[in-house]
């Protein structure tokens, strides 16, 4: 018999989505792709998970203490923390793990907020400790802190929009009403998709009386209200200020902090008891346990971590003879008992990602909670100006109440109750309503006069409001009150101490380095490698990832030190000593990744300064050179970085160190060339300077390289020299072009 063929169902071949039954896929432009898949879900990450708002919270720190607030959290005894996970899924459906690591950071007992608005019972774990994991939310109790009243007072007077949760079921709040700037006061961070936030949290007290300088007077010194950050876990910040400022203005930088510790010289013992935010115990046992494995550290019997319930504690045994001066100062090099807050202020400000400073943010979180005042004064008015409508009508009814009680009683329908009122006594419909649901008992003189006495303070209290509404100064009246009486309330001593960097002793290592000669090469990709004569000779060519070449190479010692500049206006300082030799043969050091610089960072050029006496000549893509002292980049205590290391004014296309009068060969991207003798070029005593005008650049022309002139460079330099400055670049003889005559940094 036959086998009947089956008919296979027909293909959708004019629609590329619909799949075959045997494997046909369909083809789709990357672009498209991107566009249809990618870019949604990084804008949801963006906006919807990572990015803190203008109320200092992400989306799941809202949703998490809203449902607090809704349980009668705020003024009740605590729950357990597992009640509170489950209804908060109503709103964030991410997972109740997820839910409560939120809760425990937002905890007391956590220790990750200076000022936290949960108040928490059980173990909660620490922020300091790695290993110090907290419990499961079915043996831990919680409850809003005070704090939160300051965060829900406004809540129910239509102070901020409401939205709909996931599934449509419920409302929750866009952002919270924060009566204070909880975006400055509360530490946050987050990793989004292309970029990410790091805002390091400020003093509670320091950030109100800031706000309500800024609210008085628009150029207040905000250095001076809130000198530096405040960490949860204390520490020293080594403070710069004119870092501190760049921090303050750009949103952008990195704060030094260090560990606390005392020597108990009974014990022989020193005792860090305040560690820097962004470390933990462990790590700094590990590495500490590290160098003394390694035989870098010789001093140390032993250490321990003796962390309880009243607090960190770390103990350090010294052997005897030990400086424990010498011995902290060699930790604070090498491990994170002195580390960096990279700061990051990048903050959605309508949906939309900004890194600004301070005083933006400042300015941003003023405007926001302004318009959240003015929505709840205009909340308050109406209440009130639809409660001074119902007694205005009850006062009518104060002339004649016989009558009102005749016109009910003679009144056949209920129906007709409230019409023949309205008609009879000249009142509206709201107002019919309000006197017709009077109780029997309450008719009387006594209880009308009483309610239409507060007419009069109605009347006032209206006329109050609508004098707020219509004055921008009353306004800020409101929110410099709200930020005295929060200082008032909630007095919050700082944690982390200021201490000067400049006054600290200048460290040195315990054991001398041997300055023996050395070449160091930098490639354009930014690796970097220390070979000693011997290797050199007996190395072959210089190992590069593809498209990679040399950008400098430099005869130098051991003992000596390295400036690297780079394209965001920062120097790195690197010891030659802290590196190991390498070879030829090897990529060397990827330098953003050893002197852990910012991300998309590149180095442009490094610079041996020796004992800093001589100067280096800067040149830029406009056509201006700047002569600067190399002390301009010494610093008294060994800073590894330098925030405005040089002018932003222009990107830096070349740096030459400068012993004597030499002189300098630039050439344009258009080919034109100039000789200038460095004598002409004044020496600028601020390494941020500008410089000069040296070429005279038209149009869109760009200085595109600076070096030292060479005898060989061109055939005929006096041709190309300029007597003064600034002067037009002159076009090369075509003697001058040959590859080998000039060649570019």
């Amino acid at each position: 018999m036959r086998k009947k063929k089956t008919e296979e169902p027909p293909k959708n071949r004019d629609n590329p989505n619909v799949l075959g039954l045997r494997g046909e896929t369909s083809e789709q432009a990357i672009t498209d792709t991107l566009e249809q898949n990618y870019m949604p879900y990084a804008m949801s990450v963006i906006v919807s998970r990572a990015i803190p708002e203008i109320d200092g919270f992400k989306p799941s720190h809202r949703k998490l203490l809203y449902t607090m607030y809704k349980m009668g959290l705020l003024s009740g005894a605590r729950t357990k923390s597992a009640n509170i996970v489950g209804q908060t899924m109503r709103f964030n459906p991410h997972g109740d793990a997820a839910i409560y690591e939120t809760m425990v950071r937002l905890s007391a007992g956590n220790e990750s907020l200076l000022t936290p608005f949960v108040d928490s019972k059980g173990n909660f774990g620490k922020v300091y400790s790695r290993d110090m994991a907290y419990a499961a939310s079915r043996y831990t109790e919680a409850k809003l802190a005070k704090i939160c009243t300051t965060v829900f007072d406004d809540i129910d007077k239509d102070a901020v929009d409401f939205v709909d949760n996931y599934d449509g079921s419920m409302k929750e709040p866009v952002l919270l009403p924060t009566a204070f700037p909880n975006v400055l006061v509360s530490a946050n961070s987050g990793i989004a998709v292309g970029m990410a936030s790091q805002i390091c949290g400020f003093n509670l007290n320091e950030v109100c009386s800031a706000a309500i300088a800024l609210l008085r007077d628009g150029e207040a010194d905000l250095l001076s209200l809130m000198p530096a950050p405040d960490f949860p876990t204390g520490g020293e910040i080594l403070y710069d200020r004119a870092a501190m400022e760049a921090v303050y203005r750009t949103g952008r930088g990195s704060i030094p902090i260090r560990a606390r510790w005392r020597y108990l010289q009974k014990e022989n013992l020193i005792e860090i008891t305040e560690i820097p935010y962004t470390t933990t115990c462990e790590a700094i046992l590990d590495k500490v346990a590290e160098l003394i494995k390694a035989g870098k550290i010789r001093e140390i019997n032993d250490m321990r971590d003796e962390t309880d319930l009243n607090g960190l504690r770390l103990a350090i045994d010294l052997k005897r003879g030990t400086d424990p001066e010498k011995l902290m100062q060699k930790l604070f090099r090498s491990t994170t008992l002195q580390d960096s807050f990279p700061c990051n202020f990048n903050i959605l400000i309508a949906g939309n990602p900004r890194v600004m400073g301070v005083q933006e943010i400042l300015e941003e979180w003023i405007a926001w909670r302004t318009e959240c005042v003015r929505r709840r004064i205009f909340h308050e008015l109406a209440g009130k100006k639809d409660k001074l409508h119902l007694l205005q009508g009850l006062q009518k009814i104060l002339l004649d109440i016989d009558r009102a009680i005749e016109i009910i009683r003679n009144t056949e329908l209920e129906s007709d109750v409230v019409p023949n009122l309205m008609v009879g006594f000249g009142i509206d419909e709201a107002q019919a309503e309000f006197v017709a649901e009077i109780r029997l008992r309450n008719i009387n003189r006594e209880y009308i006069l009483r309610r239409t006495a507060e007419i009069e303070s109605l009347e006032k209290d209206i006329a109050s409001l609508e004098s707020i509404l219509n004055s921008r100064r009353k306004l800020r009246a409101v929110l410099i009150d709200e930020l005295t009486k929060i200082n008032r309330q909630f007095p919050t001593p700082r944690r982390s101490t200021i201490v000067y960097a400049d006054e600290l002793p200048e460290s040195d290592d315990d054991e001398p380095v041997s300055d023996d000669p050395v070449t160091v090469f930098l490639s354009k990709e930014g690796y970097f490698k220390k070979i000693t004569p011997l290797s050199l000779r007996m190395s072959g060519e210089h190992k590069y990832k593809e498209g990679d070449s040399l950008r400098r190479s430099l005869e130098t010692g051991n003992a000596h030190e390295l400036l690297f500049f780079t394209d965001r206006q920062q120097v790195y300082r690197l010891k030659l000593s802290e590196i190991e030799a390498t070879k030829a043969s090897t990529l060397g050091s990827y330098l953003p990744a050893l002197l852990k610089m910012d991300e998309g960072e590149s180095v442009l050029d490094m610079v041996d300064p020796g004992d800093y006496s001589s100067s280096l000549i800067l040149a830029f893509e406009n056509g201006k050179l700047a002569q600067i002292p190399m002390s301009a980049w010494q610093t008294k205590t060994y800073r590894k970085k330098l925030i405005n290391a040089y002018s932003d004014k222009s990107p830096l296309i070349g740096i030459l160190p400068l012993d004597a009068v030499t002189d300098l060969l630039l050439l344009t991207d258009d080919g034109r060339v100039l000789v200038v003798s460095s004598s002409l070029i004044p020496l600028k005593p601020t390494r941020s300077s500008q410089g000069i005008t040296v070429l005279s650049l038209r149009g869109k022309k760009k200085l595109l390289s600076l070096q030292p002139l060479q005898e060989d460079d061109l055939k005929d330099p006096a041709r190309y020299r300029a007597r003064s400055i600034p002067k037009a670049p002159v076009a090369m003889k075509p003697e001058d072009r040959g590859e080998e005559q000039l060649s570019l940094l």
